[in-house]
């Protein structure tokens, strides 16, 4: 049963709206005062002092959704006039273009023709930037000098060259991080690989089969805390008593790294000094002479009679000891090619589908796993073509390769640079963040800072280059998969709200705009995405994250790839609608008609400015969970529209509705028309069933008009949207 807060006093009220800045943080967290105007009971309050606005948005630019890498041959499919027409009838505006090959440890040819650095048709491509014949699909080429064992996609397109137990592979790091292209010494970029062996083990030697590179300066250490990965801000990589060689000499190289075993379970070896000598590519390309490599890592104890005793696992597979490096070389080769693994589609494809509306969007540029060459090309390609570009994208969650935030800025400037000379007018932006709730560590540098994105930011303050950061990205995934109650629904507000202030704190600066360029409940898909819970989700994040002052948000996936098993054998979806094995759209899902609220309801749709003001219920449950979470636009029409999401799964609740700070000390209220628009229990119910599921009742949202005064209450269903617009009159 939901308990009605009581009323607070008007001078705490106005105390708390003293600074714009934070009228809406406090606005939310108390609402109610005694005083002229005051309505008592379940009561729904808006801030509306024209000061005390928290943000403005354009829903042209702000209400945005993403394309992401398809199936194989699914494009052919799903880019067709009667797809186009039912996935922007959701109403979401500007698009995101996600680079999935990145994510994958992949060389990306977004453009099928182009040229190699190798005469022989090998090396560092890149792709044309002569338009030619319309590019319909585009493939990643997964690296073959691989270091990683996990990447934070999938794990089918490649494992470790480290412990593949082949000795005519190696992995080698990515040339554009020495001081050849970075300008900087090669210390100040170190280049690493570290082994996880699952559970401490004792060790007391290492065997590094070195290839060309090799390390001249390198450490061997382990790692004191619980996991560099998930904890890396606690503990420190302590270096082995005889883990230090000052003095490579490249070959395989045998240290005893103590006189007694050291129990340990993460194991690293970090390089400062490269010999600079040439790969098996050869001399005639400088990248191939840059950087480090190795071909196969041993690790284990050494016996009395001097014996080596191998612990690691080597197989060509997932199921090798696991390995993580700093970087990866982007050399390949045509036979890398493994088109089946999906299709990014072809900017041609992309750009004149129709799924643009027209308007400038989002496009990556591979960098993690690229050359400046090719994206600047890129660029100049998509130019050449007409297409209109709002931003750019620079590489791929950097946090999820485990790439420092040094070496990710090196990058950075080195592509701004390039990209700025085919177009000074791009803005550039990242580093887009896998989806987080909390700070991206790293490892503490010499300072001891351990904030991944104030060190970023600090990397190109020192360069003076701060001004290539036109817009700070991260994608939001806030819920553990497969662990989604109902109750964890009243999280998101808080969630997507202090991850927005995080970013601040750590140095991002007020102007450059913060966006969530790909969002949805989780990282793996469940029966929450298909449900009403995942529809009053997206409402709230959208309404949180804009009312609190964020720049732009994008759905993902904006494309349908149809229902599919996910956590505990639930179905569940990343798309709007459930489709047959052909891939057409059998009916729309939840989180389809949330976004028909939010972008046609909610915001008047076009590139008109709106105005968000702070607004919140008293509803509250007998835990303190806020029920009803509310968001207040003023539109361009000189309507105000309240977007309330109802998380009550089991009681409506009626409640009355005042506009504080108008021009008269009473409150204001809607008056006469209002337009009501509501999607909940009563309009859909998601029935699963043994080996499938539908929604029945499946819509449309329930729409009605109400004769509004200053005594009229608002029904809001258990487990509901509720958009309400209309005009607001001063009570008398």
């Amino acid at each position: 049963m939901a308990l009605s807060r009581s009323c607070l006093c008007e001078s705490r009220f106005a105390r708390q709206r003293s600074t714009r800045s934070s009228a809406g943080a406090m606005f939310l967290a108390s609402l109610l005062y005694c005083g002229a105007g005051a309505v008592q009971g379940q009561t729904i309050r808006v801030d509306a002092v024209p000061e005390h606005s928290t943000n403005s948005i354009v829903p042209t630019r702000a209400l945005g959704a993403g394309i992401d890498r398809l199936p194989y041959g699914a494009a052919d499919k799903l880019f067709v006039e009667p797809m186009v027409k039912e996935v922007l009838s959701a109403g979401w505006q500007t698009v995101s273009y996600r680079q999935n090959t990145e994510l994958h440890v992949e060389a990306w040819h977004w453009n099928p023709a182009g040229t190699w650095s190798d005469p022989r048709g090998k090396g560092y491509f890149t792709g044309s930037a002569t338009p030619g014949d319309l590019i319909r699909h585009s493939y990643g080429y997964p690296l073959p000098h691989r270091g990683v064992t996990h990447d934070d996609g999938t794990d089918m397109v490649g494992y470790s060259r480290l412990t593949d137990g082949d000795k005519d592979t190696y992995w080698k790091s990515n040339p554009y991080l020495t001081q050849a292209f970075t300008g900087e010494d090669d210390s100040l970029h170190p280049q690493w690989i570290f082994l996880d062996l699952t559970s401490r083990q004792d060790i007391s030697a290492i065997r590094i089969a070195w290839a060309e590179p090799y390390a001249k300066k390198y450490l061997v250490q382990y790692w004191t805390g619980e996991d560099p990965i998930k904890k890396p801000a606690i503990g420190a990589w302590q270096t082995f008593p005889g883990g230090a060689v000052p003095d490579g000499k490249g070959g395989t190289a045998m240290l005893q790294l103590a006189s007694a075993p050291v129990s340990v379970q993460w194991v690293r070896v970090l390089m400062t000094q490269s010999s600079n000598t040439c790969d098996t590519h050869g001399s005639a390309d400088r990248r191939n002479c840059l950087g480090y490599a190795i071909g196969e890592i041993y690790l284990g104890t050494t016996t009395s009679d001097g014996k080596f005793h191998d612990l690691i696992r080597h197989t060509p597979d997932q199921d090798q000891t696991a390995t993580y490096c700093s970087s990866v070389d982007p050399w390949h080769e045509p036979a890398d090619l493994d088109e089946h693994a999906g299709d990014q589609v072809g900017f041609d494809l992309f750009f004149t589908s129709g799924f643009t509306r027209g308007l400038p969007a989002m496009i990556p540029i591979a960098m993690l796993y690229g050359t400046p060459e090719d994206s600047a090309a890129e660029i100049s390609y998509i130019e050449k073509r007409g297409y209109p570009i709002s931003y750019v994208e620079m590489g791929e969650e950097p946090d999820g390769h485990y790439t420092t935030p040094e070496d990710y800025g090196a990058l950075y400037l080195q592509w701004a640079t390039a990209l700025h000379k085919v177009d000074p007018k791009l803005k550039l932006g990242g580093p887009i963040f896998t989806g987080v709730n909390k700070d991206v560590e790293a490892w503490p540098d010499a300072q001891g800072k351990t904030s991944w994105t104030t060190r970023f930011i600090d990397y190109l303050k020192s360069h003076g280059r701060l001004p290539d950061l036109a817009f700070f990205s991260f994608e939001h995934y806030p819920m553990e998969p497969c662990k989604i109650p109902w109750s964890s629904l009243y999280d998101e507000a808080n969630l997507v709200t202090h991850i927005t202030q995080v970013w601040r704190e750590d140095g991002v600066p007020a102007n450059i705009p913060l966006f969530i360029t790909e969002s949805n409940i989780a990282w793996q898909s469940e029966e929450a995405y298909v449900d009403i819970w995942g529809a009053l989700w997206l409402a709230d994040y959208v309404g949180a994250f804009l009312g609190n002052g964020g720049d732009a948000v994008y759905f993902f996936h904006y494309l349908p790839l149809g229902v599919h098993r996910g956590c505990n054998e639930s179905l569940g979806t990343f798309g709007l609608f459930s489709t047959d094995t052909n891939l057409q759209v059998e009916q729309p899902l939840s989180q389809y008609f949330a976004s028909q609220l939010i972008n046609l309801d909610w915001v008047q749709p076009g590139d008109g400015a709106h105005r968000l003001f702070p607004a919140a219920s008293d509803i509250q449950d007998a835990a303190g969970h806020v029920l009803v979470t509310v968001y207040a636009a003023l539109r361009p029409d000189g309507q105000w529209s309240l977007l309330i999401v109802n998380k009550d799964q089991e009681n409506s609740h009626a409640v009355r509705i005042a506009f504080d700070g108008l021009k008269s000390s009473s409150a204001g209220n809607f008056a006469g028309s209002v337009r009501m628009v509501t999607f909940g229990s009563a309009q859909y119910q998601w029935r699963p069933l043994v080996g499938g599921g539908k929604a029945d009742p499946d819509g449309p949202p329930a729409r009605s008009t109400i004769a509004a005064s200053s005594t009229t209450q608002y029904e809001l269903p258990a487990a509901s949207i509720t958009v309400l617009t209309g005009a607001v009159s001063q009570a008398k």
